[in-house]
Order: structure tokens, then sequence, then C-alpha cells
């Protein structure tokens, strides 16, 4: 098959399903060899096994193109270590690691147990870590080695990680870190030949189902803005070498929609050049936060 991302061999975390399963699929009808990584579970982390991975990949093999299954746990150091080995094992290259993976322990912030701020951080941020800390560990043996690298990270970031939330605390602060992950990634990993960027996507999927109820599909034929499928063309062309010159970027796309998140950057200030009295900081910090632009209100505030 051939595409834009001929030649390339893509991991794809949490691609059993959702916005996933649509990005394994879009990157191999752009000609890309796919991993197609899953653990099975609910939306909330429970269960197991090898199905929902295992379909997509016999999917994406039915129309031509190649894939294997993966079933390793993202938020598992060694598991991310092996998936890498995997890839290039059976595929003999790595060229992008896409990572999507997650689900959902909600609850307002004083309800959250350390349980399940600890799942959901695990999975979102520490599953961001894991699998391309060791893609990662490849590419630059690679490019110390003299080979020309060509390499893509893209992450998955949220509007509730860039702004914040209500009812998802853990999920926002995984996001944010995911976000500030991207821009370090970008800063560090360019002189490899190593891009990072990250998406904050809006579609309807498993995960956002039980909470937007306005996300349902239209009975009427009209254009879907929440169909996942939407979201998979960006990540498409930010993992092929078309998209060599962006690194360090966090882009919002919903339907047809796309969007360069401006994130946190410097305000205004005053320089008093002597050291602050506690009581007459107010009326400074007052004139300060006139000037600046009001921030975006939290999600559900």
């Amino acid at each position: 098959m051939s595409g834009i991302c001929s030649g390339r061999v893509v991991i794809v975390t949490g691609s059993g399903g959702g916005l996933g399963r649509e990005h394994a699929l879009a990157f191999a009808r752009e000609g890309a060899s796919v991993l197609v990584n899953d653990l099975g579970v609910t939306n909330h982390g429970e269960g197991g096994g090898a199905g929902p991975a295992e379909t997509v990949a016999r999917e994406i093999q039915a129309s031509g193109g190649e894939a294997i299954a993966n079933t390793e746990s993202v938020a598992d150091f060694a598991a991310g270590r092996r998936m890498v080995e995997q890839a290039m094992d059976h595929f003999g290259r790595l060229d992008v690691v896409v990572n999507n993976a997650g689900f959902l322990r909600d609850r307002m912030f004083v309800s959250t147990s350390e349980d399940e701020w600890d799942a959901v951080i695990n999975v979102h941020l520490k599953g961001h870590f894991c699998v391309t800390r060791h893609a990662c560990e490849v590419w630059r043996k690679q490019s110390k080695a003299g080979e020309s690298v060509d390499a893509r990270i893209i992450n998955t970031s949220s509007g509730a990680g860039l702004q914040g939330s209500v009812g998802q605390s853990t999920y926002s602060t995984a996001k944010a870190g995911i976000a500030a992950l991207t821009l370090v990634q970008a800063a560090e990993l360019g002189r490899y030949g190593i891009t990072s960027n990250a998406i904050a996507p809006a579609a309807r999927t498993r995960m956002t189902e039980a909470i937007f109820s306005d996300m349902a599909k239209p009975e009427d034929g009209a254009f879907d803005e929440n169909d996942p499928a939407n979201v998979s063309p960006l990540v498409v062309w930010l993992g092929s070498p078309l998209s060599r010159d962006i690194t360090g970027r966090i882009f919002e796309v919903k339907g047809g929609l796309l969007g360069v998140s401006d994130g946190w950057r410097d305000g205004p200030t005053f320089d008093k050049h002597a050291k602050w009295a506690p009581d007459e900081i107010g009326a400074t910090l007052a004139e300060l936060v006139d000037k600046a632009p009001a921030a975006q209100k939290v999600y559900g505030s």
C-alpha cells in the first residue's frame, strides 16, 4: 500500500478501539506497517484480553496492510521495551510512536482516592514515558551511528489538560503533564532527528460518550464532527516525513477544525529591583492581572 507513510513503521498504543483504532487504520491506508497495542480493558481499566488488538490487526491485514497485535501495558517500563523490540524484530525498523492509550476514573478532587489518582497518572502520563523512552534510545543510537533518523513522537493531551475540567482533576493533571513533556522532548531530541508534537482531540469515544451527551452521531447524514476518524488524518500527517519541520506544538482538532494551542507564556511583569514587602504586593499584582488576557474558563465551570 502506498501513501504519505509508505515504508514507515508505527506503534499506536490503545488502538483496539476509538481514536487509536482510527489512527492505526489510517496509518495502514497511507502505507505504514502498524503495531496495534491494546490491553483490552474496559473504559475504567478493568478486565483485559487480546481481542481488540488482534481484531484491528486482522482488519488491517485483510485490507492488504501489515500489522501485528500487542497486549502489553503502556504503564510498564519493561513492557514498553518489549513493545519496541517487537516492532523492530518483526518489521526491522521503527519510525513513529503514537501515545494514545488511556482510561478515566473521574471524580471531584475531594473524592479522588489514591488508587484512582495513581491509576490514571500511570496509564496516561507514565504510559507516555515507557514506550517512547525505549523508542528514543533506539533512534539516538541510530543517529550516533551515522544513520539518517526521521522519527516522530505523537502524544495525546486534551482540552482538559490545557485548561482544566471539573470532575477530572487527575486526568487534567496527566494531560497537562503530557503537553509539557512534548515541549521538553522537542527541545532535547531534535538533534537526533526526532520530532515531538501532541494533539488535543475532541471526538466521540468510549471515554467521552459517558460525559458529553451532545456527541451522538447525526441521523440525517450530516457531517459527523464527533467522528473519531476526523482526528486521524492530522496524526498520520504528523507521523509522515512531511512534518519534519514541525515540533514542540500542541494541535487542537475536532471535526474539520484544526488549531494550534497557544499555551503558557510570559505575561505582564513589573520589576521593583528590590525585595517586596508582603503588604505591597497586592496592588501591583492587581495591575498585572488587569493587563493580562483573561484566563480561559475551566470546562464545566
